[in-house]
């Protein structure tokens, strides 16, 4: 009985140690961000959010232009001005404040929901071809670089970007 227990137990280490060595050579790493950036795709995405990035800044820079040419004349104009009418600008003044800051954050969010919809696609398509890749090789796990330490195995990316056509 003590030794069907011991061969049991090697045969349960032997597996064991051969699912792990076996598990070692299905890893493989890739560098996604790479691969994103090479995409035509992505290189258009980033061109047309320069574009409307570069639109709502010049419409911002032009409201805080004028808030600051008012906030001068104002200022040069203020002991001259009774209470009434500087208050009035005061209010004026916070009012186009507030709403150049409410248009940096509305910027700022279709910004962020466009990056959103043109890159969906895209990180689909890589996604996709990663998978289809890694199958065809018979790696079960491919890891991104940028969350690895070390990474000595193999390397996807020529096999993903052959497959993407760049």
């Amino acid at each position: 009985m003590k030794q069907l227990k011991t061969t049991l137990l090697v045969i349960v280490a032997t597996v064991a140690l051969s699912s792990f060595g076996y598990a070692q050579g299905k890893i493989a790493h890739i560098n996604t961000q790479e691969i994103i950036q090479a995409l035509p795709d992505a290189i258009a995405a980033n061109k047309q959010l320069e574009k409307l990035e570069e639109t709502y800044r010049k419409d911002i820079q032009a409201s805080a232009t004028e808030y600051q040419k008012k906030l001068e004349l104002y200022e040069s104009e203020a002991e001259t001005q009774p209470k009434e009418v500087n208050q009035r600008r005061a209010t004026e003044l916070a009012e186009t404040e507030a709403r150049i800051r409410d248009a940096q954050q509305s910027a700022s969010q279709d910004l962020q929901k466009k990056r959103s919809d043109l890159y969906a696609p895209i990180m689909e398509k890589v996604r996709t071809t990663i998978q289809t890749v890694a199958k065809q090789l018979g790696y079960e796990y491919v890891l991104d670089v940028t969350t690895l330490i070390v990474a000595d195995g193999k390397d996807l990316s020529p096999e993903v970007k052959k497959a993407l056509g760049i």
